[in-house]
């Protein structure tokens, strides 16, 4: 038998590059080793847009279709909504009940959302105790690997913290949940802050036409200390060549590009020009796939609720085993 994946993101808009290299690469590598199941989060994305719904509904749909853009086979993946599956919030009850408050308080991740949503004492719940729901997630379908970006991993231990705890209490139900990061699980964003994110407005998306595209390149962050083309410039941590990196499969041009440029015999115009055309080949192929599916939204949606049926039948047969490990499955 097959191990099982389980991953996902919040549809809060549409996907771009970051989530590319930070996840949906591996998912697209692994789903033929592993049973693959793929969340659209949209219980998470509430929690911070409770009074927006129609914006997780609108995103709902374009998650869909670039999870099938990049190559996520639905043949081989199980694409499903959260919501749908009710499961997962009968498990995130009982494991509120096998976690602190400072344990929540203390995660990374937690803390860094709370920062950059501005949130102080005013912090709604449930995005506060989504560390417990994203444990639900993982473990209902009781995943063994979660390909995600390193910002999540305290994420994945809290997952493992809650997993060794009920099987402590309550004797052996769930895996301890392994996680594998991507060699590129961090994409600066375009204006070289450390995170490329929607709500910091300095993303590529992967659904981005080549007329955006080159615009958003000419427009990206480099070397600030570097004013004429003539000046020797630096390569480490320059967002254009972080971005060669990623994304130009010709290594000899990047190699070169990065001589010239700490040699001050290249301009930026060049590199962008350069990085344009690898990222525009690159998203070719995802914008026609995308196309394909936007001229077929009945197919979209019957995969969403073909997904949902098969995670929610995992769900419930995790469910059966964890109400008999409490001996809460009174009626059988």
């Amino acid at each position: 038998m097959k191990k099982r994946i389980l991953t996902g993101d919040r549809p809060t808009g549409k996907l771009h590059l970051g989530h590319y290299v930070g996840s949906l690469a591996n998912r697209i590598k692994l789903q033929d080793e592993y049973e693959t199941y793929i969340i659209i989060a949209d219980v998470q994305a509430l929690t911070d847009n409770f009074n927006n719904p129609e914006k997780i509904r609108a995103s709902l749909t374009e998650v869909a279709l670039d999870y099938l853009a990049v190559g996520i086979d639905p043949s081989k993946a199980t694409i499903f909504v959260q919501s749908m599956v009710p499961e997962i919030a009968e498990l995130t009850v009982f494991f509120m009940n096998m976690t602190t408050v400072a344990r929540v308080a203390q995660n990374p991740t937690v803390k860094n959302e709370m920062r950059e949503k501005g949130y102080d004492e005013e912090i709604p719940f449930g995005f506060f105790a989504y560390p417990v729901s994203q444990a639900a997630d993982i473990l209902c379908v009781n995943a063994h690997l979660v390909p995600a970006g390193a910002d999540q991993l305290p994420m994945i231990e809290q997952t493992r913290d809650i997993a060794r705890n009920f099987n402590r209490l309550y004797g052996e139900t769930f895996v301890e949940t392994e996680s594998l990061v991507s060699d590129f699980s961090r994409l600066p964003g375009l204006d070289g802050n450390a995170k490329m994110s929607k709500s910091l407005n300095n993303a590529i998306y992967l659904s981005d036409s080549s007329e955006i595209l080159r615009e958003k390149i000419m427009k990206m962050y480099t070397d600030p200390n570097r004013i004429h083309a003539t000046d020797p410039g630096t390569v480490e941590g320059n967002v254009a060549f972080v971005y060669h990196d990623a994304f130009n499969p010709n290594k000899d041009e990047v190699a070169d590009l990065k001589e010239r440029y700490q040699k001050g015999t290249v301009g930026d115009v060049e590199v962008k020009t350069k990085l344009f055309h690898a990222l525009d080949a690159f998203l070719a192929p995802i914008h026609e796939k995308r196309a394909f599916y936007e001229a077929r939204p009945d197919e979209v949606r019957q995969i969403l609720i073909d997904g949902t049926a098969r995670a929610r039948a995992k769900a419930a047969e995790t469910m059966e085993r964890v109400r008999h490990a409490m001996k809460i499955d009174y009626f059988k």
